[in-house]
């Protein structure tokens, strides 16, 4: 698939520029960005921060809309603080305010210079190799989402009408910047409809798979909603858990010790480790975290004869479950479907929460009941050349992915209603 994807958008690139001259393909080198007058003549004022600690909480988390765990300052913060995010990591906040000539802020982003496209789960390596090949640079680029975080959310923080001029000065500003393209991964529908029709804007669409509570008493009421195969199937599986004597202790931020967080983080960062990986985030963001946001956070524990031997991390939001991070030091059969998914399926149904998003990809998710949902990103990309290149192929990506989707349903383990 990636090599289809750079072919076509390197043929795309082709189309537009034409002929190749050494190796280099050559566009036009001028053309000009016309902004509505309204933002040209407006007293608005577009700042960059470095840091959110240069930022009043309270002037933050005032833009945001609903429960938003990972976009309040607490969260971003915990990030920067713990060196989880920086330039030593290809991550350099440079989130961009717009304040009134009152110095009332209007709207904001949080923002990332990017020198690479790692973390982020909206996969645009193709489009960068393209680039390369074709002598333009796609690096450093902007980026408007929440680190590492493949879940979908408010983006733009304000009113519509404010984070339109926001967008607007921003793109204008873009080539002077240096920066090739401003993305914004994992929208919600409000910044959808804030970005649907905007010039330059190329929408893209991705697919997870999310678990919804549809009222269930306990998990065997959930069970007993499945085919024959797949309910025996998922009961065995749990059954040879317990048959192990693994045990499960959910505890929240509150109640767990320096020395359980370094478990957590030894099998966090054991899950990249057998990758051969470094860990994107630091042992130090899940102290932050524990102490800035303890009510949000959720652990499960898993132990065999009282050994802690697996861990799984999640943030309770609203009538959500948030999954983001598992690992295990031990091998045991079935022990990441009972970790991350049925014991998290579990505490939503004791805690009547609606839905269980259990992060990015994965089609084993489907086969246990977790739904598809299409996901959405947003991308301007400076050079024209480009952009109609990338176009073309969102234009055939999008299709593809929706009827992926709909073919998905139909491997859903529930019973079919005569």
């Amino acid at each position: 698939h990636a090599r289809s994807v750079r072919f076509l958008i390197h043929a795309h690139l082709q189309h537009s520029f034409g002929p190749r001259l050494g190796g280099v393909f050559y566009p036009c080198k001028h053309w000009v960005l016309l902004l509505p007058a309204k933002v040209q003549t407006s007293r608005m004022t577009l700042l960059t921060l470095a840091s959110l600690n240069d930022l009043d909480p309270a002037e933050w988390d005032a833009l945001l809309v609903g429960e938003q765990p990972f976009l309040c300052h607490a969260f971003l913060s915990a990030l920067e603080d713990s060196g989880s995010v920086g330039s030593s990591t290809g991550w350099t906040p440079a989130h961009r305010l717009l304040r009134d000539s009152n110095g009332l802020l209007l709207a904001a982003m949080p923002a990332y210079l990017k020198q690479h496209s790692s973390g982020e789960y909206v996969f645009d390596h193709a489009w960068a190799q393209a680039c390369q090949r074709a002598g333009i640079s796609y690096y450093p680029k902007l980026l408007t989402a929440v680190p590492f975080t493949p879940v979908s959310g408010q983006r733009l923080l304000g009113a519509p009408a404010a984070c339109g001029r926001l967008l607007a000065e921003l793109v204008a500003d873009l080539p002077a910047l240096g920066l090739s393209s401003l993305h914004v991964n994992f929208t919600q529908a409000a910044d959808n409809a804030v970005l649907h029709g905007r010039e330059g804007w190329l929408p893209r669409h991705d697919c997870q798979f999310h678990w919804r509570n549809q009222g269930y008493r306990d998990f065997q009421d959930f069970l007993d909603t499945l085919s024959s195969r797949k309910r025996k199937q998922m009961r065995k599986e749990r059954e040879q858990i317990a048959a192990q004597g693994i045990t499960f202790d959910w505890l929240d931020g509150q109640a767990l010790s320096e020395a359980q967080w370094d478990f957590v983080y030894r099998c966090y960062a054991h899950t990249y480790a057998v990758r051969g990986q470094s860990p994107y985030l630091t042992r130090a963001f899940f102290s932050l975290l524990a102490q800035r946001l303890p009510q949000l956070i959720r652990v499960v524990l898993t132990a065999q004869a009282g050994k802690p031997v697996a861990m799984a991390f999640c943030l309770q939001a609203g009538d959500t479950l948030y999954g983001r991070f598992w690992g295990s030091l031990a091998e045991f059969d079935f022990l990441h479907f009972e970790t991350c998914f049925y014991q998290g399926m579990d505490y939503a149904i004791a805690g009547q929460l609606q839905r269980f998003d259990a992060g990015a990809q994965g089609e084993h998710k489907l086969l246990r009941g977790f739904e598809p949902v299409l996901t959405h990103s947003w991308h301007y990309l400076c050079h024209p050349g480009l952009r109609a290149a990338v176009a073309r192929f969102l234009d055939e990506e999008r299709p593809a992915v929706a009827a992926y989707a709909e073919q998905a349903r139909g491997y859903l383990p529930y019973r079919s209603e005569a």
